[in-house]
This record gives structure tokens, sequence and C-alpha cells, in this order.
């Protein structure tokens, strides 16, 4: 089991260190492609575009072919985009290869999540998946420092000889680490129980809701903090990047604990309380009148995030046991497009941030409370539950 964790804790964090080791030392970076900041600050849109894009594949052959074969493939997608953006030369190859590596990180996404519901039952995997948030929490506030401390004595092109390093590392995982957990192949299986397992099924979709407006929630949050720490309340670089620090600390306090408290707790109370909290912090932030109050909401969203996000993940995987790599990419999918829909939209009618951030702090909460007290598991579903305990 150990090796199954390992394996999906490595697989998920290429996303992250993807996201964010590159971006200390975009100035420079800009210089030397004779590229603009704001052309290159849409590298983070190509990345994620590139996910998206691996997304509407990645989790079908993860099905078909099974879950190693894809792991190695992402990462090698991974190694090659990250050797591709080390010698760019222009803005425009920099960019190719940021697409690259977002489809290389999209594939190990994918299927990290499809091995956790392979090998654990809903319970262990909500515990586990709290866990991987709390760990890729850590990944935003320790990438940059590690950034920084590569370019005290290097090039910028060192960022992605590192990011290269870990592709490597992803992909000896999944060679030798990684055994195959994909099940039995469909023929085996009753024909009841594959048709059972439909995308379109309401339990599926109510926690498709919930996580896509809670990564909607987090993303906004992560969007506008420059905005709202820097321009409305007056921070310098440093204390921006002090209070950042503090929310991660607070996201993965919170996600280190809520397995302790989901031995305690029912999972549909967990997610409530996330819901509620993200309530809490959308009144606290539009009543707010002081930057105390204003840093006292946006601890709330974190907690909020923390508590139900790994909960609710594990519930909208629960029902696939033949399918979990197409239902991880419907969800992956969901939340990419999801979150960027809102911040656009949100964009177009002409929110400044903090409304931006209050309007699908309050909308998100109400949403799910009331997706939460109308659907709960179906018999199906407890079923599968059933049948992974023992």
């Amino acid at each position: 089991m150990t090796r199954f964790l390992i394996c999906s804790f490595a697989l998920v964090l290429l996303y992250p260190a993807g996201i964010d080791m590159y971006l200390v030392g975009l100035p420079r970076i800009a210089a030397d492609l004779n590229a603009s900041e704001a052309q290159l600050h849409i590298a983070f849109s190509v990345y994620l575009a590139g996910m998206a894009t691996a997304m509407l594949f990645a989790g079908k052959v993860a099905d078909q072919s099974g879950r190693k074969p894809v792991a190695i493939a992402g990462a090698v997608i991974f190694i090659i985009a990250s050797m591709l953006c080390s010698r760019a030369t222009d803005g425009s190859l920099f960019l190719t290869g940021r697409f690259i590596q977002g489809i290389g990180a999209g594939c190990c996404y994918v299927v990290a999540f499809a091995i956790l519901r392979d090998t654990l039952d809903d319970r262990r995997r909500a515990k586990v998946l709290s866990l991987l948030n709390g760990i890729t929490c850590i990944v935003p506030v320790l990438a940059p420092v590690l950034g920084h401390l590569i370019m005290l004595k290097f090039p910028w092109q060192s960022l992605f000889y590192t990011m290269i390093a870990m592709g490597i590392a992803v992909c000896l995982l999944s060679v030798f680490i990684l055994k195959e957990t994909r099940p039995a192949t469909c023929s085996s299986i009753s024909r009841p129980r594959q048709n059972a397992e439909s995308l379109l099924n309401r339990f599926f979709l109510s926690r498709l809701a919930i996580t896509t407006l809670s990564v909607s929630v987090i993303l906004t949050f992560v969007n506008t903090s420059p905005v709202l720490l820097m321009e409305m309340m007056g921070f310098d670089r440093g204390e921006y990047a002090t209070t950042m620090a503090l929310t991660a600390g607070i996201s993965m306090a919170v996600s280190f604990s809520t397995p302790f408290a989901l031995s305690v707790f029912k999972p549909r109370t967990m997610m409530l309380t996330s819901q509620g909290l993200f309530l809490a912090a959308g009144i606290v932030l539009s009543l707010s009148s002081s930057h105390a109050v204003t840093l006292f909401g946006l601890t709330l969203i974190c907690a909020g995030f923390s508590v139900g996000f790994g909960v609710a993940m594990s519930q909208a995987l629960g029902p696939f046991s033949l399918r979990a790599g197409v239902a991880s990419s419907v969800l992956g999918i969901a939340q990419v497009c999801g979150s960027s829909l809102w911040i656009w939209l949100a964009a177009v009618i002409g929110f400044n941030a903090l409304n931006m951030l209050i309007g699908i702090l309050i909308g998100c909460s109400m949403v799910c409370i009331l997706l939460l007290m109308t659907i709960q598991p179906t018999a199906h579903y407890e079923k599968i539950h059933h049948q992974s305990r023992s």
C-alpha cells in the first residue's frame, strides 16, 4: 500500500511544481526571450490548457490500457517539455513548452486519483486525499523559495533542469515501484455493474459541482490575493509573501488534522462544515471594516477548502471501480474550466477583486449546502463502498 501512496503523491506534485517554481524567474526569462512579463504571464493559462487537454484522453486510456503506462508517458512528456522550456529562445517556443508540460502533468494528475480509487476504500481515500491536499499546499510556499535559491547561483534554465529531475524521479517511480492497479477487464464484470457506473448519475454530478465550485473559490482567492493584499490593503511584497505563507500553513494544518476528524465525524458533516466556513468567510469579507477582519475571512477560506475538498473528491470517485480514470478526467476538466470560467465571467461583468471573491464564496456555499442536503449516496454507492471495505 505504501508504494501506491508514494507514487500517487509524486504524480500529483508535478502539477503544482510546474506552476509555482518558475514564477520567481519570470522577469529574467522575459528579458532573455525578448518578451514582456505580461506576455509570459499567460504561461499559467497555457499550462492549465495543456492539463485540460490531457484530461480529455488520459482517463479513458488509463481505464483501457492501465494506470502505469499513462503515468510513465506523462512523466516522459513532462521531462521533454521541461527540456524544451529550458532551451527556448523566444516567447512562442517557451509557451509551447509550457503547454506540453501541462499535458504531462495532466496525465500524471489523472492517474494519481485513479490509483487511489483502485487501492483505497472510501473513508481511507478521504483521509489520504486530505493529507495530499495538505502536502500540495506546501508546494506554492516552498517552490518559489527553492527557485529563488537556485537563481542565486544559476541561470533561469536551472529551474527547468530541476523540473526535469523531478520528472525523472516520477518516471523511475512509475517504472520500478508502481504496480498496475487497473481492475479486471470489463468482460469479467457483470453487465448491470458496468451500466451502473454512469457519469450522469445524480450523486456524481452533485459531487462534481461541489468540487468544481470549491476549486473556483480557492483559485479566485489566489488570483485576487495580490490585488486584495497589496493594492487594497497596502501590503508590500514581503508582507504579501508572509501572509500567503501563513494561509498556506493554515491549509496544511487543517488538511493534516482532517484525517483524525474523519475518524469521529461523518464525511457529510465535514463537507457541510467546509461550506459553512465558505459562507462565513463571504459574510465576514462583505462586512469587514479592518485589515484584521479581512485576514480572518481569508483564513476561513483556506480552512474551508482543506476541510471538505478531499472528502468531496473521494465521494465523487467512489461509485467508479471500472471507470475511475474517466471520472478523474471529468473532475479535473470541470475544476480547471469551471474556475477559469468564473474568473473570466466576473472580470467581464466588472466585479472588483473583493466582490469577485465574495460572490463565489456565497454562491458556492449556498449551492453546495443545498446539494449536500438533498442528494445522498445511492444504494449502489453504498454497496460498492461496503465491497471495497471488505
